[in-house]
């Protein structure tokens, strides 16, 4: 579906480059407006795969995020087959939450679509907030 090209760079952000496809577009080519929240997504995933976070084991302690707060801008339209690149930072980061503020840029450097997304640490097991696991607590201090 997608060819990522992630980076973090010395800034405390991270980059993460998407090529549009037909899945992404309505049937006018251009992005639907729920798949920026998807995109966002897999730029705050690649983050953690880059900082050597396994998901999957939290997800086995039966802890993990949750999307608590978004709030999303939309400015212009990406296009079927553009490369666009998600740019996200850590803005705020508590025992149990992080907010992450996120744009999308095309080619042109033009921002299409910005997000400001407040995650929740959560135990499944208990439908409760959790503090932040110190692994990942630790990363995300690293980079912000």
């Amino acid at each position: 579906m997608f060819n990522p090209t992630p980076s973090t760079n010395t800034t405390g952000t991270h980059r993460f480059t998407i090529r549009v496809y037909y899945e992404d577009t309505d049937a006018g080519g251009i992005v639907y407006h729920a798949n920026y929240l998807k995109f966002f997504e897999r730029a705050r995933t690649e983050w953690l795969r880059e900082l050597d976070i396994n998901q999957t084991h939290f997800l086995q302690q039966n802890i993990g995020f949750v999307v608590r707060k978004v709030e999303m801008d939309n400015f212009a339209s990406a296009i079927l087959d553009e490369s666009i690149v998600v740019t996200s930072s850590i803005v705020s980061l508590k025992r149990a939450s992080v907010v992450f503020k996120q744009h999308i840029t095309n080619q042109q450097q033009t921002i299409l679509c910005s997000a400001i997304v407040r995650l929740a640490c959560v135990n499944f097991t208990l439908h409760k907030p959790c503090a932040i696991p110190q692994i990942i607590l630790g990363a995300f201090k690293r980079v912000s």
